[in-house]
């Protein structure tokens, strides 16, 4: 059952005291301010105001306050890697499936993933991998090798319009009568550009959807940016008698144009703010090279009885990763803003990265 959840109502304002009242002149100022923000506002998270980056400090000063805050934590210094201008994904060879909670498992190619959250009724999976022919050769079996029926996905969440994310869908959907989710941006975006494998248009993603299946219920959000129609879901997860609330970031790499990382920026302080709210304390990605994923992924299949769940990086931990990641993007937008062509030197990363992935 699809249940959308509307945001909280706004509290009505008081009435104004007449010497409150704004002039014809004021209206007019506030009226051309808003027009120089009402494109990127339109795509902003219901309740999200627009963050206009900081001045007062320089790319690198910005780049060094993320480097900072990720310390030797290897997640973090992973997101820095990962956002950092030029940086060139890699290509791990694909792991095992695993379970990395008792009701979420991975399955991965390497540099991209689909996440399986395992409900009483059914699998939301969210993203399906670059091609029918992957999820054929990955999805399907491991769900099968770690105890799951493929038959029983319900639904397939795609967080963003790129094809290393949407490509298997449409198998899915035909295999088994998978729901294909997006957020209306991106099926307008996939309408436009045509591209191979792409779903059918299926079911539209609203800002802030509570998607309920059996006992558990996903939480969706619009956090646009890497794409117009990014979603970024926060779940319930659990492992050995205790429980938690996973977030996965729908979209890593920033975008080309200045005025798209400015909205990517406004995203993530958003949804920065709504982890707090709903207590996030576990970190997942859709491209495990960029959190230290595949890695922690070992840890865990090594030590399969640990107590400790590398994942888990507590609420601290995670709103101290959404701090990394708005320093990178301030420091991104700065670095627009002072028109350098050279990447930063925090790491050593070289090479063009394209938008269209990750």
């Amino acid at each position: 059952m699809i249940e959308p959840q509307a945001d909280a109502p706004r509290q009505a304002p008081s009435e104004s005291h007449p010497d409150d009242i704004l002039t014809r002149r004021r209206l007019w100022q506030l009226g051309a301010a808003t027009a120089l923000t009402a494109g990127a506002a339109a795509l902003l998270p219901a309740g999200a105001t627009a963050a206009l980056p900081t001045t007062s400090r320089t790319a690198q000063e910005y780049f060094d306050r993320a480097a900072e805050l990720a310390g030797d934590n290897p997640v973090l210094k992973g997101f820095v890697r990962a956002l950092t201008a030029g940086n060139v994904p890699p290509r791990p060879p694909a792991p095992a499936p695993l379970r990395i909670f008792d009701n979420v498992a991975v399955l991965s190619v390497g540099w991209v993933s689909a996440t399986a959250i395992l409900t009483s009724r059914g699998i939301i999976l969210v993203d399906a991998l670059n091609t029918p022919e992957e999820a054929a050769q990955f999805i399907v079996p491991g769900l099968r090798d770690l105890g799951a029926d493929p038959s029983t996905i319900r639904y397939v969440v795609v967080t963003h319009g790129h094809l290393d994310h949407f490509g298997g869908a449409q198998y899915l959907a035909d295999q088994y009568g998978a729901r294909v989710m997006m957020a209306p941006a991106d099926w307008d975006l996939l309408a436009t550009t045509s591209p191979a494998n792409a779903p059918t248009r299926d079911l539209d993603i609203a800002d802030g959807q509570r998607l309920t299946l059996g006992d558990t219920t996903v939480t969706l959000h619009h956090t646009p940016g890497h794409t117009p129609g990014t979603v970024s879901p926060t779940f319930p997860v659990r492992r050995q008698g205790r429980r938690h609330t996973a977030m996965l970031w729908g979209g890593t790499n920033p975008p080309a144009a200045t005025a798209n990382k400015e909205l990517y920026l406004s995203s993530a302080l958003a949804f920065a703010s709504r982890m707090r709210r709903a207590g996030v304390d576990v970190e997942l990605s859709n491209h495990a090279f960029a959190d230290y994923g595949l890695e922690r992924m070992e840890e865990l299949r090594n030590e399969p009885g640990s107590p400790k769940n590398p994942f888990v990086m507590g609420t601290a931990g995670t709103q101290r990763l959404m701090k990394v990641i708005e320093n990178m993007l301030r420091g991104r937008i700065a670095l627009d803003q002072e028109g350098a062509t050279t990447t930063p030197a925090i790491t050593a990363a070289t090479g063009t990265h394209t938008t269209a992935c990750c």
